[in-house]
This record gives structure tokens, C-alpha cells and sequence, in this order.
């Protein structure tokens, strides 16, 4: 198991090596499709009641991550 930050991880055996939270089988694109959705914060927490905020914000900080990439230009 690869761990990406404090509370992303991913393993090749678990959801298909798709970034988890904490070893857990709640996929990280689970948790931003639930935001996407229009859930905030504390209704995720209801849906997913062993989640905490922190896992949340490490969630959105993944996605922010992967994103930002660099644009070359020519």
C-alpha cells in the first residue's frame, strides 16, 4: 500500500488501485462525487459516518493536486 499524504492511500489489491481514504474502501471519487452532488462537508460525514473533515479537505486537496499540471506553450 502507497500512502499519499496522511489519508490517501492506494493499493493494487483494494478498489482496483484507486485512491482510497485511509485504507478504507471509500474511494476518493467517491467522496468528491457526493460534494459534486451538492453534499457539504457535514452531510458527507451522515453518508459516511467513519469519515472526518480531515479526510474530506485531504480528499479535495488530492483532486487539486492532480489537476495541476503545467501548460507548455510553443
Amino acid at each position: 500500500m502507497t500512502s499519499i499524504g496522511d489519508r490517501i492511500t492506494v493499493d493494487p489489491n483494494q478498489c482496483g488501485g484507486r485512491p482510497c481514504i485511509r485504507g478504507m474502501r471509500v474511494r476518493v471519487s467517491d467522496v468528491l462525487d457526493l460534494l459534486a452532488s451538492g453534499l457539504n462537508s457535514a452531510e458527507v460525514i451522515e453518508e459516511l459516518p467513519y469519515l472526518e473533515i480531515a479526510d474530506i479537505e485531504a480528499c479535495l486537496r488530492f483532486a487539486s493536486r492532480r489537476v495541476d499540471h503545467p501548460v507548455i506553450t510553443v
